[in-house]
């Protein structure tokens, strides 16, 4: 008895001095760095409903103004260190950027799942990459134009007469063509819908608050994650007993070896079939809602956009034969259009990062463990990079942004890999738009809702019908 007590005793003693010890050498690291300056919030809770329900501009540049351009705050369970200059942005992703995990919050990664691409560096993350990248080149875009036109086409017809929120016809456009990317132009038609209707549950649950009560949208989400995994192991069970190789990004993922020649399995493939779907989703719905407003919004530029693309529907016979890869790249006023949009809208306010150990920047201690994220939002409306941040200007991007200024699809290792695509599918929509139809937006002309993209109040309500008949005789007559 009194030995086990003794041996308890010195045990107790072990941790009591080794617990001083860390505290000793933690006091002496905070001693020499702190902590940024800022505001953690509500306990648990932090800044996340402020950071969810104000202007993203307005929740840092406030906060920017206070501490500097490197704060603290505590948004969706994490401690974060918040950095606002291009220089950090760059520390962060470029030239530092192994001091820095790819992360997000447990609870989206939860939703999206930990095989994501976009969670990972290393092996494992360049493998993938490299295979995305290849899928979403140039070259491999080639041929995906036909197709992404015949959908921009039947959505537009879809909505014509209607009174609809532009943000929801967009959100439909990027998911029918992720779908498209993903699972080409052959995916049975009730695997699409269940596809989408469990993918819509997890999306609505993606941005809410992660509490476990049954019947919240969080609670159904997890719910329809585990149903969205069984849908795509059906489709990946099919595509396996077919035999068939297919060029789309899950032949390409089923097919894949590593240096080993071990495939990916069904838990990796499925995770990163949801991140393709989140990524390409949402932020192009946002971005491609706001050129609509941003083109009404200016009436001469939407006529010298409707002349370029005219001209180009001239030269396909008035619209009888498809757009070509060689006609988008030559939409040069279009392509500025979609960049100062992107600027503009910003609808990526920040990106993600944890810190891997204790790291020093600029005076100040970013503790291991903490999240850190760059903000794209601030330094695209610094007056310091962009004359006049808050006019629409495209001409603007006639000459090049200064290095590390412009990230609207981040910068790095972990820069967006599909943002050539989402560009294609920006041009096309545009392209068919101007020279097919007008639209009239419908109320709340000046007003924003969070949630957490920012996009024009209710979703920019908005009424789509066909440009006149004789629009086009008179282009006949006068070419």
């Amino acid at each position: 008895m009194g030995m086990a007590f003794g041996i308890l005793y010195a045990f107790l003693l072990l941790v009591l001095s080794t617990s001083l010890c860390l505290r000793r050498r933690k006091r002496r690291s905070e001693d020499k760095y702190k902590v940024p300056p800022g505001s953690m919030g509500w306990p648990y809770v932090g800044e996340t409903l402020q950071l969810y329900s104000e202007d993203p501009s307005v929740f840092f540049a406030t906060r920017q103004k206070r501490y500097g351009e490197i704060f603290k705050t505590h948004v969706l369970g994490c401690p974060c260190v918040i950095l606002a200059s291009p220089e950090a942005a760059r520390f962060v992703l470029v030239t530092q950027a192994h001091l820095f995990k790819p992360t997000y919050p447990r609870s989206k990664e939860r939703m999206i799942g930990p095989w994501a691409l976009f969670f990972h560096h290393g092996s494992y993350h360049m493998r993938l990459r490299k295979l995305v990248q290849g899928l979403l080149s140039p070259n491999a875009l080639h041929g995906l134009v036909p197709d992404i036109e015949r959908i921009v086409i039947s959505m537009l017809e879809s909505w014509v007469g209607l009174e609809a929120r532009t943000f929801h016809a967009m959100e439909k456009l990027s998911f029918d063509v992720g779908v498209l990317t993903i699972f080409g132009d052959r995916l049975e038609e009730r695997h699409k819908v269940e596809l989408k209707k469990n993918y819509l549950i997890v999306d609505k649950g993606y941005n809410s608050f992660p509490m476990y009560l049954p019947g919240i949208p969080y609670h159904k989400a997890i719910v329809a994650r585990k149903r969205l995994h069984g849908v795509l192991s059906e489709i990946m069970n099919e595509r396996r007993k077919k035999g068939v190789r297919e060029n789309d990004l899950l032949g390409c993922l089923i097919d894949s070896k590593d240096d080993s020649g071990e495939h990916l399995n069904d838990d990796q493939i499925a995770d990163n079939i949801i991140g393709v779907l989140f990524a390409a989703q949402h932020t192009t719905a946002s971005v491609m809602t706001w050129v609509l407003k941003f083109l009404h919004d200016e009436p001469k530029l939407l006529e010298s956009v409707r002349a370029e693309q005219t001209a180009i529907q001239e030269t396909n016979e008035f619209g009888s034969r498809p757009l070509t890869w060689a006609q988008t790249k030559s939409m040069s006023l279009t392509h500025k259009v979609i960049l100062e949009s992107l600027r503009m809208a910003s609808v990526i306010s920040f990106t993600f990062r944890e810190a891997v150990a204790d790291v020093e920047y600029k005076g100040y201690l970013i503790p291991k463990g903490w999240k850190v994220m760059p903000l794209f939002r601030n330094i695209h409306h610094n007056p310091d990079f962009f004359h006049e941040p808050k006019m629409f200007d495209p001409s603007r991007f006639e000459v090049a942004p200064k290095p590390n200024t412009f990230l609207p699809f981040g910068n790095g290792v972990h820069a967006c890999p599909g943002n050539e695509m989402a560009k294609l599918e920006m041009l096309i929509l545009i392209h068919h738009l101007v020279t097919k139809y007008r639209w009239e937006t419908l109320g709340h002309q000046g007003e924003i809702e969070y949630c957490p993209f920012h996009v024009p109040k209710h979703g920019l309500p908005a009424r789509l019908r066909r440009a006149s008949g004789g629009c086009v005789a008179r282009c006949k007559q006068s070419s």
